[in-house]
């Protein structure tokens, strides 16, 4: 498969680091994606997997990119784990809101029983009631086939 768009930003750390430009520690390379040791870990062996080409969000990515892309995060989902000893993993991707580096890059990052993290980083909240969770499954139906048609 050819890659769809490998447009770069030279103001993109991430762009820089699949250019060559800045060092980083990579685990793992295609033409359609690349993986690297995050410099600032939550554990040891904290991956991020990103695509060649400049994307700012998961939305952004081309329908072509997300297999090849998941493909090499359900790869290091499984490495990782591997070569650190860990019973398991944990995924993430943050769109906009947390995104220290303005490049779509997934998170996979090892877990072990009693590691100090509680479920996701932030706190948990219970729905007010059923009426609240059932409009709220309505308003992400609705909005999801708005997104379903505008695609077509």
């Amino acid at each position: 498969m050819q890659l769809v768009d490998q447009q770069r930003s030279p103001e993109c750390l991430f762009c820089r680091i699949l250019a060559g430009e800045v060092p980083a520690h990579i685990v793992y390379e295609d033409e359609q994606t690349c993986a690297f040791l995050d410099h600032r870990p939550l554990f040891p062996g904290h991956c991020l997997v990103v695509p060649q080409g400049h994307y700012v969000t998961l939305p952004d990515l081309p329908d072509e990119l997300i297999g090849p892309l998941f493909s090499v995060v359900r790869l290091l989902a499984r490495a990782v784990p591997e070569a650190m000893g860990a019973e398991g993993s944990f995924v993430a991707v943050n769109n906009r809101v947390s995104q220290s580096v303005p490049h779509l890059h997934v998170h996979v990052i090892p877990r072990r029983r009693g590691d100090g993290l509680r479920g996701f980083f932030w706190p948990r909240q219970r729905y007010a009631s059923e009426e609240e969770m059932a409009r709220t499954r309505d308003a992400i139906r609705a909005a999801v086939e708005r997104a379903r048609a505008s695609r077509e």
